[in-house]
């Protein structure tokens, strides 16, 4: 009986990607949601992409762009509510492209994260199918629909967005047949974490990709909380041989070891050597260091459309490792493997203005992963060597 393994990375992960901030609107409020500066005004013109992927494309050689492959990628707010803009990006990209007989021409994905709301709209459905084999769509769908209630909400009425985007999940699966969802948890979700990802599995989501927020909103008991969740679930995945057709990425074979010194003083983070773009043209080393998404820090501009980018202002993240950030309790970490950290958080939380103090606040959760995720793997063995055994 074999184990579902999760997607592989596309391009094993070392693909240049850029995002597009279209818009800052989005139909929802989520209460968790990292982007606090949303608004319905700063969107971005047709002209200011246009003049961001003509900057790119000249600069094929550039250090910044001489990657093999590319992912453009598209965000907001909900990057669905400009289709017509989104479209008119991918069409230009696409022939601009091929006229340069770019690199990238043959190496390239669009990529979309939605709330799924507008997903069955029909110029969003055109789009898809113009686009379908360059192009990977995510739908965040957050479990059962009190869970996905719970924060999921429109910024209106507060009413919860459950209903509205599972009716569009059927056409999602015959389009993506393969897809993985992406789930959110924070403190008031925790005792529903079991449930909701279990629905999604009903519901033909077979990969559910899910993390905890990396801001400070943890109480006390929530990684115990945390710990019972994750037994529950790992004992009905395995009791009811779950793990066969679907994966849950809390439960990773590799976690909670002590860094191999191959990986020893790698940064986890991809900030610096992604580009993402505002409404302005400004470029930052990725979306969390954009104004929207800071609570307390100024916007970490590394350049724009006009002037392109400016070195020395992206030198720092060049120079980042997990031990320039780390502390020492951090770096000698025992389960330390599969310990994320949000460079933009990093930023953000920090006493000063600098990414060189790692944020910590998921610390007792990680741990909590960690020690359920030892439970999983050890009685998922035990039940697939009882097996062998028994059939000898």
């Amino acid at each position: 009986m074999s184990i579902k393994q999760a997607s592989n990375v596309w391009k094993d992960g070392i693909a240049k990607e850029i995002t597009f901030i279209v818009t800052k609107d989005c139909q929802l409020s989520c209460k968790y949601c990292y982007l606090v500066g949303k608004n319905s005004d700063e969107r971005m013109s047709y002209e200011i992409a246009k003049k961001t992927v003509d900057y790119i494309l000249a600069n094929e050689y550039h250090e910044c762009f001489a990657t093999e492959s590319v992912i453009w990628d598209f965000i907001g707010g909900e990057p669905f509510l400009e289709i017509d803009l989104l479209d008119k990006i991918c069409d230009y990209i696409k022939s601009e492209m091929f006229r340069l007989n770019h690199h990238w021409f043959n190496s390239y994905r669009f990529n979309i994260t939605t709330n799924g709301i507008n997903y069955s709209n029909s110029k969003i459905q055109k789009f898809i199918e113009k686009n379908r084999q360059h192009l990977n769509i995510t739908i965040t769908i957050d479990g059962t629909k009190f869970k996905h209630d719970l924060n999921r909400i429109y910024k209106d009425s507060g009413k919860g967005s459950y209903d509205d985007v599972v009716k569009n999940i059927p056409l999602y699966l015959r389009q993506y047949p393969d897809a993985a969802t992406k789930v959110t948890i924070s403190s008031l979700d925790i005792p529903y974490i079991k449930e909701s990802v279990l629905h999604l599995f009903d519901l033909g989501l077979h990969e559910v990709n899910i993390n905890c927020v990396f801001e400070n909103v943890w109480r006390d008991g929530d990684d115990k909380l945390f710990e019972e969740q994750l037994i529950l679930l790992a004992d009905a995945m395995i009791d009811d041989d779950l793990y066969v057709n679907n994966v849950c990425s809390f439960f990773n074979e590799d976690l909670g070891r002590p860094l191999p010194l191959s990986v020893s003083n790698k940064n986890w983070c991809g900030a610096g050597m992604m580009l993402s773009i505002d409404s302005a043209g400004n470029f930052y080393p990725c979306t969390r260091f954009a104004k929207y998404s800071l609570r307390n820090k100024q916007a970490w501009i590394v350049g724009n459309i006009y002037n392109g980018i400016d070195k020395n202002k992206l030198r720092p993240f060049l120079a980042l490792d997990r031990k320039t950030q780390s502390s020492q309790e951090c770096i000698d970490c025992e389960v330390a493997w599969g310990c994320a950290w949000c460079q933009g958080e990093n930023y953000d939380a920090a006493d000063t203005p600098t990414i060189y103090q790692r944020a910590t606040a998921i610390c007792k959760m990680h741990k909590a992963r960690v020690r359920a995720n030892n439970y999983y793997w050890s009685k998922l063995h035990r039940k697939l060597n009882n097996k062998v055994e028994n059939k000898k």
